[in-house]
């Protein structure tokens, strides 16, 4: 099996350490989006929080509800700056000692660093486990049915909460995450339902004696996961996210944000933008035309309207199924059938 690197290919990719694929990138987006594949992501920077106080405390520094979470729980949660603007990401699993965070590949020492300076008294010990623990995902739809038989670990369905709408009544939203994502032991790691499968923590000691119980799962490289993910809207901390981002414009309030559950850091913004219904910009999927140049563009790349920038490209992959697509952050203003252009491409909005 021919593994490419995403380095020998994006040589100043934050990604790189994983392969972008394994020989035929769209094959592996067909496994991906039909049955399912292994996906190495475990570039991702891990924390553990270990503490008895450990729910509480996070529960006050980040957007989630987490002061109920329990042993067998995952959620996602923010951080965010005192003006609202998205600082960090991750997703959570609680394993009864030690609330275990994920986030973007270079971003664990800036969240690291801002948990030990909010530590004060707190009965908690936040370190770095990157070293310790890896990130794999099982993506498509078998994938809960084959971590349950190649692994015992069976899961539940992840739940997402509806965002309730503008000048919802107070204790309206249940006081728990909005986000449940069911987490069980396996011998080995722990198993976390997630919308896009099952992502496994697996400690690096015996990273290979997982991989080799899944052996029968064919692999699939980044490059797979990322056109999944586009496909399914789903934002990235860093790719559909500026310095300037709040919640409300990248997708993240549905999966990350509790909207009744007391003050955080940058809680006014977040609630002030909700209850007024108009968040500045909006995440859109958008197909680009591929005419001018097949190569999709970086991210960052300005979108353009009669000449005039109204937002910009996050992730831009090549899609099996749908072609050149990207997720982009533009004005709220933006028209849904507006003619965009997205550096030498055309580019037109999917509503649906």
């Amino acid at each position: 099996m021919t593994t490419v690197l995403i380095e020998e290919l994006e040589p100043e990719s934050a990604d790189a350490g994983v392969a972008a694929h394994y020989g035929d990138p769209m094959r592996e987006q067909r496994t991906l989006e039909t049955a399912v594949g292994l996906v190495d992501r475990s570039h991702r920077d891990v924390i553990a929080v270990p503490g008895e106080e450990r729910a509480g405390w996070l529960h006050t520094l980040t957007t989630q509800h987490l002061s109920g979470l329990r042993a067998g729980q995952g959620t996602e949660m923010l951080v965010l700056s005192p003006h609202g603007h998205v600082e960090h990401h991750a997703l959570v699993a609680e394993d009864g000692t030690t609330a275990w965070l994920d986030t973007e590949p270079g971003a664990g020492a800036g969240l690291l660093r801002y948990l030990e300076m909010m530590r004060f008294f707190t009965r908690v010990e936040p370190r770095d486990a990157t070293a310790e623990m890896a990130v794999l995902s099982l993506v498509g739809p078998e994938a809960a049915a084959t971590a349950a038989r190649m692994l015992g670990a069976d899961l539940a369905e992840p739940r997402v909460r509806e965002v309730p709408g503008p000048k919802f009544a107070a204790g309206s939203v249940p006081p728990e995450p909005t986000a449940l994502y069911d987490v069980r032991l396996f011998e080995g790691g722990l198993a976390r339902r997630v919308p896009l499968g099952v992502d496994l923590l697996v400690p690096r000691t015996g990273l290979d004696a997982v991989v080799a119980r899944l052996a029968g799962v064919p692999k699939a490289g980044l490059w797979a996961y990322e056109a999944v993910r586009v496909a399914r809207r789903i934002p990235r901390l860093g790719w559909e996210t500026d310095h300037r981002t709040i919640p409300a414009e990248a997708g993240f309030v549905g999966p990350a944000v509790h909207l009744d559950k007391g003050c955080y850091r940058g809680q006014e913004t977040v609630a002030r933008v909700h209850h007024l219904g108009r968040p500045p910009r909006r995440l859109v999927l958008v197909h680009l035309d591929g005419v001018a140049t097949d190569q999709p563009p970086v991210q960052g790349t300005p979108v353009t309207l009669d000449g005039r920038q109204v937002g910009f490209v996050g992730t831009a992959v090549r899609h099996h199924e749908l072609g050149m697509i990207a997720l982009a952050v533009v004005k709220r203003n933006v028209a849904d059938d507006a003619r965009l252009t997205v550096g030498e491409s055309a580019a037109a909005i999917d509503a649906g």
